[in-house]
């Protein structure tokens, strides 16, 4: 059964409303995989289950050519929605705020295009449909589970509020950092306000950590390294009289250059424990990387800016960002495995889908299905585009 374009765009709109408003966290992706499921055997695209609540459906198997992969994430935030839409989320403390609702409907619908066409396909196309990308390392489940096997390359993208719509990047190497947190504990000796010589005092050390941790950009790391290191969190709850026992600090670190997390990780122990010695303090420090950057592969990132160029025109190259930006992404675990590439594509029209990713007034542009099915469609090798 042929279906037309505009149906196909109408139904993809209407699933990403739909996911919307019944967002799920990582790995509680339970009733999303089961909508998505069923949608590609309305299709009748066969799939098979991977990392739990991640899906794989596949076209055109028997093909000769190059096995291509396309993936899109399919989880939600622990976020309250604030945008009003008719159909926010009904999910309380639970949102759609990175667009995955959207990476999920564009699958979808590119998808269904392509199974119209599927005879035209020239290699496999496996469509990756992965769980809990939101720190929770839903990629590497995927690897583990065979996503990869016998696939030559993948794609993937994301919507990003920072570029006007019609624009987008992907650079040759890095187009997202790597990623860690830090957690410190200083220990002290509490006592009353009116007696600080009677007490050791973990706030004034977690304020010289603070400052001192900032340093390490700025004078430890060459000029030309990407590397950001943000304290976000100083917890030493008590009251205006009291000096508390123990002060918690947190913070991020982004990288590009994934040989560099060691010495960052050294560096943050290193200074935070020297620091709190001289304030007379304890410190307790556990560093945690998270995702490696994610690296495009030179021949697939210049196959996707070609196919950018042609359906975005001559100003798709964004030029108000900078690039590798200092977000992160798990896609990087597949770029680590096999050639690939992935973009970043703008969303922005004048004050519209502006909010940055994470927000809860953050609104996805639903112009961009239409768009980046073309593109995705065009990675496989099918250029037959209909308004």
């Amino acid at each position: 059964m042929t279906v037309r374009w505009p149906s196909i765009m109408e139904q993809a709109t209407a699933l990403r409303h739909a996911l919307h408003q019944h967002p799920e966290l990582s790995w509680q992706e339970e009733n999303t995989a089961a909508t998505i499921r069923a949608e590609l055997d309305k299709l009748d695209i066969p799939w098979r289950s991977c990392a739990q609540h991640g899906t794989i459906g596949t076209l055109a198997p028997n093909a000769h050519g190059k096995h291509i992969a396309l993936r899109a994430d399919i989880d939600a935030l622990p976020i309250n929605e604030s945008t009003g839409l008719s159909y926010s989320s009904t999910i309380d403390g639970c949102m759609h705020a990175c667009g995955h609702d959207g990476h999920t409907a564009t699958l979808w619908a590119t998808a269904a295009w392509l199974k119209q066409h599927e005879e035209k396909l020239t290699g496999p196309v496996s469509l990756l449909f992965q769980p809990a990308e939101e720190g929770a390392h839903g990629a590497k489940k995927m690897v583990e589970d065979g996503a990869l096997k016998g696939v030559d390359e993948i794609y993937g993208w994301h919507n990003w509020p920072a570029l006007p719509f019609g624009q987008a990047v992907c650079p040759d190497g890095p187009v997202m950092s790597g990623n860690g947190t830090f957690h410190i504990e200083l220990q002290g000796k509490g006592g009353h306000a009116s007696q600080p010589e009677a007490c050791i005092d973990p706030v004034l050390a977690a304020a010289a950590v603070t400052l001192n941790l900032q340093q390490i950009v700025s004078r430890r790391m060459a000029p030309q390294s990407a590397v950001v290191i943000s304290v976000t969190s100083i917890d030493a709850v008590s009251s205006p009289t009291v000096i508390p026992n123990t002060t918690k600090v947190e913070g991020s670190i982004r990288l590009t250059d994934p040989t560099l997390q060691d010495q960052i990780s050294e560096l943050i122990t290193q200074i935070t424990k020297d620091t709190a010695s001289s304030y007379g303090v304890d410190a307790k420090v556990l560093v945690k990387p998270c995702y490696e950057a994610t690296i495009n592969h030179a021949g697939p990132a210049k196959h996707y800016r070609e196919i950018l160029a042609a359906e975005l025109g001559d100003q798709w190259k964004g030029t108000n960002i900078a690039v590798p930006i200092m977000a992160s992404e798990d896609f990087s675990y597949y770029l680590n495995e096999i050639p690939g590439a992935y973009a970043l594509i703008g969303m922005g029209q004048e004050e519209h889908f502006c909010a940055p990713c994470h927000s809860p007034n953050y609104e996805f542009n639903d112009e961009l299905i239409p768009s980046v099915v073309r593109v995705f469609s065009k990675i496989v090798g099918i250029d037959i585009m209909t308004q």
